[in-house]
């Protein structure tokens, strides 16, 4: 069956309304109940999403678990084979995706959400093409025996995933594991529901019935029956740190392994020499403002030298200055909203926060948008903070929203200092003209993700992942397949 592309997002909301995928098909909550979706960039509910409990996740679970006896049996490039078949599918709808992941999170068409739809696609063509990499070992133990080792899958595999980027955040987690041989159950956000609940439904156009299942719901009645549920054996979860070690805590009592990417508040460094254009082009990427800072990975912490501080924060200024905060689904916007009523009081919170910090500077940028139809959208202006001290609250905690916070430095080993003075360590990147201080500085900043003179986002095949309070385990690349969604077992054949 193919499906056929969907470009009216508010239609495409509706069709979706009230929805669980298991088993391969549409059900409704085994509660009845359904929640509501909005629109963030005007308020109005476009569509309804399932209530998920209990009883849905054990629906899901058990669906999966059949599935997954018989795909762990077909050869692995066959499954790569399928799950690059998917991406391929998912490539005719990025149109589709991209416009109603706008709808429901409030990220710009143009400058997020389409490019996201088309990164959702690619991801699966990519772990699809690794499925002839699940190879084992032989292993030189003894002349008179044959001792080989081979990877197999761990089973059902639970991934929870957050709202901000839920298409890429999706894939990454549940195309490694079914390449690997396992069956998925995606939870999605309860903000962003409907585009993922459009994959599953596109995605089982292709794979067998059943392999692939998504529920929609909140942590407590849906996210945690389904880490506890016995017959789930791998949870790869996205969010947040406190959210995150609940999942640890209920995954360590099955002592089954668990993934966690749990967020960041990434230091750029910019140094006397960098390139000023290449700089200011990677504050405006790696602050994440057309996202209104809602990424894990976001350069929220910036450090810029003292010699060139004002002159960088000025050019910063204008290029934000310059873009335009609207409707989300309008091509001429660049900026769209926060997603949420909670998570816009959490950056209005922080923005008073850091208005009422000794010595702090407050720079608005851009310009709420003049449509009366968003007047009741959830917009908020992006704000630079100058003069700040790095032990300053606004400079520790994650806000996740376009909240710059700017350190001025003079000394390079205090700067290293500072950037690691963080109990966080997703990202970082430094811009500096010198390859031994970059050098230097990528060996010692406590971080799993740093990058010289650039702020890329996530993309397939670069590892992916963070230390400390960032997380555990590694994603979107062919060693995360391997070592997060198989099991190593060691054959020994006796010769004599």
């Amino acid at each position: 069956m193919t499906l056929t592309p969907e470009l009216d997002p508010f239609k495409l909301a509706k069709t979706l309304s009230a929805k669980h995928l298991i088993g391969g098909k549409f059900v409704a909550a085994r509660s009845g109940k359904t929640f509501d979706v909005d629109n963030p960039a005007t308020g109005e509910v476009v569509a309804t999403a399932a209530f998920g409990t209990r009883e849905d996740v054990m629906d899901a679970v058990a669906s999966a678990k059949a599935a997954q006896k018989e795909w762990a049996k077909m050869a692995a490039r066959q499954r790569g084979k399928l799950v690059a078949e998917c991406g391929r599918v998912l490539s005719n709808h990025v149109e589709e995706l991209g416009r109603l992941v706008a709808l429901e999170t409030g990220k710009a068409l143009r400058t997020e959400s389409r490019v996201e739809a088309g990164v959702l696609a690619d991801m699966f063509v990519f772990f699809g093409g690794l499925g002839s990499e699940l190879k084992g070992e032989t292993i030189p133990f003894n002349p008179d025996m044959l001792t080989v080792t081979v990877r197999e899958p761990v089973g059902v595999v639970a991934c929870i995933i957050p709202w901000n980027v839920p298409l890429l955040l999706m894939a990454m987690k549940a195309a490694a594991a079914l390449v690997a041989g396992n069956a998925v159950v995606v939870k999605s956000a309860e903000e962003a529901p409907l585009t993922v609940l459009r994959v599953a439904e596109i995605m089982n156009t292709v794979l067998p019935p059943g392999l692939f299942n998504m529920l929609s719901g909140f942590g407590p009645e849906c996210g945690a029956p389904l880490v506890e549920h016995p017959d789930v054996k791998k949870v790869s979860f996205t969010g947040s740190v406190e959210t995150g070690r609940i999942v640890y805590k209920a995954a360590a009592e099955k002592l089954i392994p668990v993934t966690l990417e749990l967020g960041g508040k990434s230091p750029m460094i910019v140094c006397a020499d960098a390139d000023m254009d290449q700089a200011v082009a990677g504050v405006l990427a790696g602050m994440r403002f057309t996202r209104q800072g809602q990424s894990c990975t976001a350069s929220s912490r910036l450090f810029v030298h003292e010699s060139i501080h004002d002159e960088l924060i000025a050019k910063v200024k204008a290029k934000v200055d310059a873009m335009v905060m609207g409707d989300p689904l309008d091509e001429k916007t660049d900026i769209g909203t926060i997603v949420s009523d909670g998570q816009l009081e959490r950056v209005r919170s922080y923005i008073k926060l850091g208005e009422e910090t000794k010595g702090a500077t407050k720079h608005v940028c851009s310009a709420m948008p003049t449509d009366p139809r968003l007047s009741k959208g959830r917009f908020v202006q992006p704000v630079i903070f100058t003069g700040l001290k790095n032990s300053d609250r606004i400079c520790q905690e994650e806000i996740f929203g376009p909240v710059c916070a700017v350190i001025k430095w003079s000394d390079y080993e205090d700067v290293i200092a500072q950037a690691n003075d963080s109990e966080y360590g997703l990202a970082a990147s430094i811009w500096t003209r010198d390859i031994k201080v970059a050098m230097d500085a990528t060996r010692r900043l406590e971080a799993g993700f740093v990058q010289v003179n650039q702020n890329l986002v996530v993309q397939p095949t670069l590892s992916y992942g963070g230390v400390k309070t960032s997380g555990i385990g590694k994603e979107a690349s062919l060693e995360s397949m391997l070592e997060h969604f198989t099991h190593k077992k060691s054959i020994i054949f006796n010769m004599k």
